[in-house]
C-alpha cells in the first residue's frame, strides 16, 4: 500500500459522541458511506451497550448507521467474524473508558491487525479519550501522567485527552517526561485533531489542541 491510500485518523478529546461535535459529520462524509463501526472496548466494565446506543442515537442525527462490535475481551478481539467486521467497514470508531483496557485486549490481535489494515485502505480511524490514546506511541499512562506502550497506528505521537481538564502540574509533568523525538498532543473534549491522507492536521469542534514537542508548545507542522 502506498502512504496516499491510508485513511484519516481523528483524535478526539473525549465526551464523544454529543452537541460539539461538529467534525462527525465530516468524517462520516469522508468515509464514503453511511455507517459506523463502533468498539466499545474500553468501556467494557461500563456499560458498554450504553455506549453503543449514545453512537447510534447521535449518528442516526447525521444520517448514519452504528453497528456495535462488542470486543470487550480478548476472546472477543481474536474472533474471525469481529475482526472481518472491523476489515470492511470505512469508519471505525474507539469509544471512551479505560485506555489501559483498551491496549490489553487490542495488542496484536486479530482485531487490531483487522483496523490496520482497513486505516491502509483508506478508512476513517476515530479514537476518543482511551480510544485516541492507544491509536498513538507512546502512550499517556492515565495512572500519573508518565508514558507507557501505546498501539502505535500513529508513532512519535502521544495524545493527552481532556487536556483543559487537567491541573497545570499534572500538564507541565507530563510535557517535561515526553521522549525526544515524540509529539505529545493535547486535546480538549469535544474537540478533534484530524490527520488527512496527505498528512495535513487540522483542529475542529468546541475547544482547542496544542502539540508539545521537547518540553516546548510548537506548530502542528511538527507532527510531520
Amino acid at each position: 500500500m502506498t502512504e496516499s491510500q491510508v485513511g484519516p485518523i481523528a483524535l478526539v478529546g473525549g465526551r464523544e459522541w454529543g452537541e460539539g461535535c461538529t467534525f462527525d459529520a465530516r468524517l462520516l462524509a469522508l468515509s464514503g458511506g453511511d455507517r459506523v463501526l463502533v468498539l466499545p472496548t474500553a468501556a467494557a466494565y461500563e456499560h458498554p451497550d450504553r455506549s453503543v446506543e449514545t453512537a447510534r442515537a447521535w449518528f442516526e442525527g447525521l444520517g448514519g448507521r452504528v453497528e456495535g462490535v462488542m470486543v470487550l475481551g480478548r476472546v472477543d478481539a481474536e474472533d474471525a467474524a469481529n475482526a472481518a467486521a472491523v476489515r470492511a467497514a470505512r469508519f471505525v470508531y474507539l469509544g471512551g473508558g479505560s485506555p489501559l483496557h483498551l491496549r490489553s485486549v487490542l495488542k496484536h490481535s486479530a482485531v487490531w491487525r483487522a483496523l490496520e489494515e482497513a486505516w491502509r485502505d483508506g478508512a476513517v480511524i476515530a479514537g476518543s479519550g482511551a480510544g485516541a490514546m492507544v491509536l498513538g506511541d507512546p502512550m499517556v499512562d492515565p495512572r500519573g501522567g508518565a508514558f507507557t506502550l501505546g498501539l502505535g497506528l500513529i508513532e512519535h505521537l502521544a495524545v493527552l485527552p481532556g487536556a483543559s481538564g487537567w491541573s497545570p502540574e499534572r500538564l507541565r509533568r507530563t510535557v517535561s517526561l515526553t521522549g525526544e523525538g515524540v509529539a505529545l498532543v493535547a486535546v480538549d473534549e469535544r474537540t478533534a485533531v484530524i490527520r488527512a491522507p496527505d498528512g495535513t492536521w487540522a483542529v475542529e469542534g468546541v475547544g482547542s489542541a496544542s502539540v508539545h514537542v521537547g518540553g516546548v508548545v510548537a506548530g502542528f507542522e511538527a507532527l510531520g
